[in-house]
């Protein structure tokens, strides 16, 4: 991952631009990954843990009808995570997480190892729903690699 990261931060950094994180399955591990090397400062802004609703709606912005509507587990509570958190921490970029790392907590329509990611620009946000195997120690990093893999392949492409 540390490989991941460092091409990550150079690109962000080349390109004079800013990433913060909204975490709830994770709990922390993105951004622990991502402040990992030295010089994250310069492009990592910081990041929020928001593992109840209450704090998914108080410090990310996400919408008590949205957590209604579609769970916390849900595309559009990683958009709402990835938009908010963006705004709040003024980044230029922002990533949501939201999942069910388990053991438990799981539901025929979103079983365990079900992440919900997504990643906001100035100009659009883009989620993924995947299903992965495992634990809860591997749910949650392979949600963080996962992110990673994203935010790479969005980076590359600027």
């Amino acid at each position: 991952m540390s490989g991941e990261v460092l091409l990550i931060g150079e690109r962000l950094r080349q390109l004079q631009r800013t990433l913060a994180t909204a975490e709830s399955c994770t709990g922390g591990m993105l951004g622990s990954v991502l402040t990992s090397l030295p010089g994250a400062s310069d492009w990592y802004r910081g990041g929020l843990v928001v593992y109840s609703n209450e704090l998914k709606i108080r410090l990310a912005g996400v919408r008590p009808d949205t957590l209604d509507a579609d769970g916390a587990v849900s595309p559009e509570v990683a958009c709402q995570l990835a938009r908010g958190v963006r705004m709040r921490c003024t980044a230029d970029l922002g990533i949501g997480i939201t999942g069910v790392a388990g053991p438990g907590g799981g539901s025929p329509d979103k079983p365990v190892g079900t992440v919900c990611l997504a990643l906001a620009t100035d100009s659009e946000v883009r989620d993924w729903t995947v299903q992965l195997p495992g634990d809860r120690g591997e749910v949650r990093a392979a949600a963080v690699r996962f992110a990673l893999a994203r935010l790479l392949d969005h980076v590359a492409d600027a």
